[in-house]
């Protein structure tokens, strides 16, 4: 993966620190060519990696880069699956099994699948959760996806109740249909690396918040770093800058200075911020000492 990875949430008005905030930043990019310049920005920059989510704007994102392929010769996506909301309000207007007829592909074995509720009564999961990935991952049709990762809203979903098995589906799928790496979003850390190692994904992409103020960490800062230090897997941090709570200088020197962590993805609305942030990864990730492998342990499951 590569060490910078740019995110998406300033593009669809999501803040967590600022409800105002977000708003703003939802009417300034209510166009694309808002959005694509500040994609062009980043590129510049060197950053070659749109760490994504698949709202529905993104689509018309993904058409701009297979209409300009001669301009970003070496851009790759990393989708973030599923974009809950549009999920939830198709399930309060149409229910359950509309919901999932609206979202699945259109063809014959499908709607047999569907006949009668035949699928949700036969805890059909697999299948389901199978159609569903292909269909978030049509609107990155011709790009590259070397990384596809669930959102912690349905990761932390499943951990909850307990459904390890799904993340192993998910696991399968992202490999098997699109040759890709599966990468898993979560709020917690810990918990999620013990229900893969109960299902048997090894050295997995873990996506979560990291930051010296223990901001949406669940667990605690202490308990992070001790399973950053010791634990098997390949970390990407997130929220570093707790959504403006921390200085980035601050901010980032905390989480150079833990280790293995591989990427860091991080959200901005204009060049400059982009480029400050950019150059001090690349600066604290330099001054890393060179023995950052500690030995890792594996939870017994």
């Amino acid at each position: 993966m590569d060490r910078v990875l740019f995110g998406d949430n300033q593009f669809f008005g999501v803040n967590h620190m600022s409800e105002e905030k977000a708003r703003a930043q939802q009417m300034r990019f209510q166009d694309l060519s808002a959005i694509i310049e500040v994609l062009d920005a980043a590129y510049a920059e060197g950053i070659r990696t749109f760490m994504c989510t698949t709202h529905d704007r993104v689509a018309e994102i993904c058409e701009h880069f297979r209409a300009h392929p001669e301009r970003y010769p070496d851009y790759q996506f990393y989708p973030c699956m599923p974009y809950a909301h549009k999920y939830a309000n198709a399930l309060t207007e149409h229910g359950m099994i509309e919901a999932l007829r609206r979202f699945l592909p259109d063809d014959g074995a499908v709607s047999a699948m569907f006949k009668g509720g035949v699928a949700l009564a036969n805890k059909d999961v697999e299948a389901i959760m199978q159609l569903l990935i292909d269909a978030e991952m049509k609107m990155f049709r011709g790009l590259r996806t070397p990384v596809i990762f669930i959102q912690n809203v349905i990761t932390d979903l499943l951990l909850g109740l307990g459904m390890n098995q799904c993340l192993r589906i998910f696991h399968d799928h992202v490999r098997n249909r699109y040759g890709a790496e599966p990468g898993f979003i979560t709020m917690n850390v810990p918990k999620l690396l013990d229900a893969l190692d109960s299902v048997g994904v090894d050295n997995p992409i873990v996506c979560a918040n990291i930051n010296k103020i223990g901001f949406r960490m669940c667990g605690g800062i202490e308990l992070y770093e001790k399973t950053i230090a010791t634990r098997r897997f390949r970390p990407v941090a997130m929220s570093v800058l707790a959504s403006g709570a921390i200085a980035p200088r601050e901010a980032i020197e905390y989480v150079a200075r833990q280790p293995r962590i591989e990427s860091v993805v991080f959200g901005a609305s204009s060049r400059g911020n982009i480029r400050q942030t950019k150059a001090l990864i690349d600066e604290l990730w330099a001054a890393r000492p060179a023995e950052q492998t500690p030995p890792v342990e594996t939870a017994v499951a």
